[in-house]
């Protein structure tokens, strides 16, 4: 072969290099999508709750009187801190400044962290969780309403020896657990319930109770410090000016007084009542129903108490934070995918919608290979065309007994060639019986995908070498 002559052939064999980029992946859709966001929780909350920052702030919807005790916070501190302090850290000492900075960063921390949390919301029932709840309303009543009046919704839980009710919510679709109840403002379950407090903007409950309780008392601690510090400089000025000239000289001394004097009495009162409550481990939603006794002696005694001061104290204060249960800041799950219908007959088992769709947008999973005589090359030799065949996902695979036709060593093994066999005399394929694991040429079957299909040729050379077999048989 000389090195002209075999430039010509050898630039008709050559190989194309497949681009991995240009072309489009068998399983993308021809026309593309546009891909939807996923929303998340929040943005679907079934309660009248508000959310900001992608739903890492949640508040209630009447938040204009939670604005009110921004400002006044803010304004009577900034007030406090431009004209009294300066005076009071020279006359007195400068430590009057640094613990006024303190209390109010404290106050400012925890009431944000009361109005911006999740007061422990409880997740609403879904339908399915609803029809069942309500199936096993029916089931414990025996169904005996008869149409004329709802089924009782209550249960009964023992807790420390005493019977506590769980009252069904109607509008959540659940029983609640003990202590919880649901508030008319927020819409909501919320555990351990104490109150729906407008000054924080947000229910108190389970979560948040803590941050409220340090709240209320950092805040009289520092209504106190401010009246008390503005009384002195107020003094001091009218010890050297008169008390006119004083009031005249800091006007805003006089605000300060008026906001904390109006404001002391309200916030030290709540404070101590929540002492108290803290002290016997009562909500305030169950101490204005009067749902238990602090003597353990009496009937409806508190089964929540644990009967020492200081132990409720740092079971309510100290105790471990519960996580939230809403997750509102989680993505919508899509619905999950459901076992396809029967195809052609035949049961799909363990395949599901998805994979069914994957199969049919996939070439490789729906043809397969098949021998055809035009695809023969030469006489008694056989080749195999078209990628490999796998079977179609959730069809039954073949019995073991037919042979594996996915080699071409396999079927040389299989199909004898014909040269071998030149000047000998065989039936006709009509004639010669089926080989054993093979179907009639007449079977339904026969025309599945998932069967491979023989030429004549093939044919003849499994029928020859049945038959061959037959002979040697009966010669014996």
């Amino acid at each position: 072969m000389t090195p002209g002559g075999g430039s010509g052939p050898m630039k008709d064999c050559e190989y194309s290099q497949i681009s991995t980029h240009s072309s489009s992946s068998p399983m993308e859709s021809p026309h593309k999508k546009k891909k939807s966001v996923p929303k998340r929780k929040w943005e679907v909350f079934p309660g009248r709750n508000k959310f900001f920052c992608n739903g890492r702030i949640m508040m209630a919807r009447q938040t204009g009187v939670f604005y009110l005790t921004l400002v006044l916070i803010l304004v009577t501190s900034g007030l406090f801190f431009a004209f009294d302090c300066p005076y009071l850290s020279e006359k007195i000492t400068p430590a009057i400044p640094a613990i006024g900075g303190i209390l109010f960063f404290f106050v400012m921390g925890t009431l944000l962290r009361t109005s911006f949390s999740d007061p422990g919301v409880l997740p609403r029932a879904t339908p399915d969780e609803a029809a069942d709840l309500e199936r096993q309303i029916d089931i414990a009543n025996g169904c005996s309403s008869g149409g004329y009046r709802p089924p009782p919704r209550t249960k009964e839980v023992i807790i420390n020896g005493q019977t506590v009710k769980l009252k069904y919510c109607f509008t959540c679709k659940i029983f609640r657990p003990p202590r919880a109840s649901h508030c008319s403002l927020c819409d909501n379950c919320v555990e351990r319930f104490d109150h729906h407090c407008p000054w924080v903007g947000n229910c108190v409950g389970k979560r948040n109770y803590r941050f409220f309780y340090m709240f209320i008392l950092s805040l009289s601690f520092l209504t106190v410090f401010i009246f008390a510090f503005v009384i002195t400089h107020v003094i001091l000025r009218s010890q050297q000016t008169g008390f006119l000239n004083a009031l005249k000289d800091s006007p805003a001394s006089v605000l300060e007084a008026v906001v904390c004097f109006f404001s002391v009495w309200s916030i030290v009162g709540l404070s101590g009542f929540h002492t108290y409550l803290i002290s016997s481990n009562q909500t305030t939603n169950e101490d204005i129903k009067g749902s238990w006794s602090n003597k353990r002696g009496k009937e409806n005694y508190n089964p929540y108490s644990y009967g020492n001061i200081f132990t409720n104290c740092c079971a309510a204060l100290c105790g471990p934070l519960s996580p939230s249960l809403i997750d509102r800041r989680g993505f919508i799950q899509p619905d999950t995918p459901q076992l396809a219908g029967p195809s052609n007959g035949i049961t799909m088992y363990g395949a599901t919608q998805s994979q069914s769709n994957m199969a049919a947008a996939t070439p490789l999973l729906q043809s397969e290979p098949s021998i055809t005589s035009e695809e023969l090359p030469l006489p008694g030799k056989t080749s195999l065309s078209g990628p490999c065949a796998t079977l179609t996902l959730g069809q039954p695979t073949p019995p073991s007994s037919m042979p594996n036709l996915t080699s071409d060593s396999g079927l040389t093994d299989i199909i004898p060639l014909k040269e071998e066999h030149e000047g000998h005399q065989f039936l006709t394929p009509e004639e010669a019986p089926s080989p054993p694991g093979m179907l009639p040429s007449g079977s339904p079957m026969a025309h599945s995908r998932t069967m491979h299909v023989l030429s004549l040729a093939s044919q003849d050379s499994l029928h020859e070498d049945s038959v061959r077999g037959l002979v040697k048989l009966s010669s014996v």
